[in-house]
């Protein structure tokens, strides 16, 4: 038994030069535990070869010089891989951007490699390093350091963006079908890095697009090489190092427009429950279901398989139940912006909510507005990331994607102190003030010669944001940041948009006098429950099952989107297997109208938009 007991001393041994770090006695436990379990000489020798060519490759990975890496490396935000040695390289990509909220797609498998790989052909002074890979590093914002750097070593730089995204519905610019090489749903892009042993004076970085069916993009790559490939010549610029094409001819212009966060006091991202299953629902009644079974007597295996929620890391589901006590969660339903023109209910309370944000939402608890936008897009994505909100909203109100979560900039700041009615009723005993910033304030004032009431300036950015010029003309901008407001040099012109933003605003809380009248029909009777939903273009219907439809529906109104959502199509699909009530059957027509007269106003504030000297 020594033989195998000196073996496995000898792996353990391996192993730490490999850099696994054994615990107090761990050593003993590990060549101790595995010479008992061992029962061929053979298994010992296979493990040593294996811890071998383990450390044989550690010595290729720290020492040998590269001059080329090539490879399709896994893409796994989650990653596993978290050596010192890895977490130490990659904090040279991550230096640009500790400010920011969210850096976990900087640690993924994908960027770890390229990492690496940068590292080794840095050590080598020459090389080429060619990956096809996520693309998402190509333009996303926290991948600025990481591009940077790259530039910093590399003298060219070929990137060929095959895209092919289903996430964020991918087409080509002329509007067909785009697949990915891959069956998979990130986009992807090839890309070579090249070092020369002299360093050039100049960085060159070259781009193209593959755009089109799979077929037709594995052709191309078959026939085609550097050489053969038509470029386009870039230059990524300080702050962000863009490795896609950017216009931004009118950067000084947008530069001296109010980004919304120096227009706004406080502001905040939306509520992420982690559990929208368990303390989100389509009716009240729903909810308070659900928290008298979470509150009741059953076993916490039952209420878990029952209500779909699991034990997190930071949340324990038998932790909980012991502190909640029915009355109080049932106290505390309220109503929730949850998606545009889609208002449900949330059981608000931080002991089921990961993240609540109240310091933010609590002035939602009374009679308030909210401007709700995004900081940045993907970067397929047009601007049309703006609605308005008068409850505790979600994170995901304007979209689903993680890149472009919802933020909020409410109207009022409301005391602790404030007492009064929740949510749309007229608030009483309350003190607040607006949530503009002084200096903003100050500006207005300037420019228009009077200050404008709080709701004149709200209205304002409203109808400004909804402007298709503006969105055309500012497009690159509004997809790196938060969007910017220009301030009109007359009280006139401002005082015509305001009001258009005011007609805006009651549109979207559906509020306006028009929509108490609306021609959308729902003609047939029958079970009210959506199954399938589609479209007919020639007869401008939108069926919810075989035989039921809402009738009168353009096509540009069932097209319509806010943020990543097809208004008319998510609200219904949000729906499927449910049964329709009265009370939504009317609220989803008039939402229609409400689409409708949105298009119309966005024509009229673009007639004034023109001639506004700014």
């Amino acid at each position: 038994m020594a033989p195998y007991t000196v073996g496995h001393f000898k792996v353990s041994m391996i192993l730490e030069e490999m850099g696994y770090k054994f615990k107090e006695d761990e050593r003993f436990k590990f060549y101790l535990t595995n010479t008992l379990e061992m029962k061929e000489p053979k298994q010992i020798s296979f493990l040593i070869d294996l811890a071998k060519e383990g450390s044989e490759a550690k010595k290729v990975k720290e020492e040998v010089p590269i001059l080329v890496v090539l490879g399709n490396p896994p893409y796994s935000v989650s990653s596993e891989n978290k050596t010192e040695f890895i977490e130490n390289l990659m904090n040279d990509y991550k230096e640009d951007v500790r400010d920011e909220r969210n850096i976990q797609p900087l640690s993924d498998d994908y960027i770890k490699f390229i990492r690496f790989a940068h590292w080794k052909i840095d050590q080598s002074g020459k090389g080429i390093l060619g990956f096809i890979t996520n693309n998402s590093y190509l333009s996303g914002i926290i991948h600025r350091g990481m591009r940077r750097k790259l530039l910093e070593t590399f003298d060219e730089i070929y990137i060929l963006n095959l895209h092919g995204s289903s996430r964020i519905g991918e087409k080509t610019p002329e509007g067909s079908k785009d697949e990915n090489v891959f069956d998979i749903q990130q986009g992807v892009a090839i890309a070579l890095y090249i070092k020369h042993e002299k360093p050039q004076k100049e960085k060159k970085v070259y781009y193209t697009d593959l755009w089109g069916l799979r077929e037709e993009k594995y052709k191309y790559l078959f026939r085609n090489d550097v050489q053969t490939t038509k470029w386009q010549e870039l230059d990524p610029l300080d702050p962000y190092y863009f490795f896609v094409p950017k216009d931004f001819t009118f950067k000084d212009e947008y530069k001296k427009f109010w980004k919304v966060t120096e227009v706004f006091r406080k502001w905040s991202s939306g509520v992420k429950t982690h559990r929208d299953n368990f303390v989100v629902g389509l009716t009240k009644e729903e909810i308070i279901q659900r928290i008298r079974i979470f509150t009741g007597t059953l076993p916490n295996e039952l209420v878990s398989q029952s209500l779909e929620i699991k034990d997190t890391g930071t949340w324990k589901l038998a932790e909980v139940r012991k502190k909640v006590k029915y009355q109080k969660l049932k106290s505390k339903i309220y109503s929730y912006n949850y998606r545009p023109y889609d208002i449900r209910w949330i059981c608000y309370d931080s002991s089921l909510i990961d993240r609540d944000r109240v310091n933010l939402m609590k002035h939602f608890l009374f009679e308030n507005v909210a401007l709700a936008t995004t900081r940045k897009l993907a970067e397929t994505s047009n601007f049309q990331h703006v609605f308005i909100s008068k409850y505790i909203s979600d994170m995901g109100f304007i979209s689903s994607r993680t890149s472009e979560s919802c933020y909020f900039f409410p109207l009022y700041l409301y005391s602790d102190e404030s007492k009064g009615q929740l949510f749309g009723e007229k608030a009483y005993e309350t003190e607040f003030i607006t949530n503009f910033t002084s200096k903003f304030l100050q500006s207005v004032k300037e420019a228009l010669g009077k200050e404008p009431i709080p709701e004149e300036i709200f209205n304002y950015i409203y109808a400004v944001l909804y402007s298709p010029i503006y969105r055309k003309r500012y497009e690159e901008f509004l997809k790196i940041d938060f969007p910017r407001v220009p301030m009109p040099s007359d009280y006139k012109p401002f005082k015509t948009l305001s009001n258009l933003g005011r007609e805006l605003v009651e549109l979207h809380l559906l509020i306006h006098p028009s929509l108490d009248e609306t021609e959308i029909g729902f003609p047939e009777s029958g079970s009210n429950t959506v199954k399938k939903v589609s479209y007919k273009a020639k007869t401008q219907r939108i069926y919810i099952n075989k035989e039921q439809y809402f009738e009168g529906v353009a096509n540009e109104i069932w097209q319509y989107r806010i943020g990543a959502y097809q208004v008319m199509h998510k609200y219904l699909k949000d729906r499927k297997e449910r049964k329709l009530s009265l009370d939504e059957i009317n609220h989803y027509m008039k939402v229609a109208k409400s689409i409708r007269l949105t298009i119309e106003l966005q024509e009229k504030i673009d007639k004034l938009y023109k001639k506004v000297n700014f």
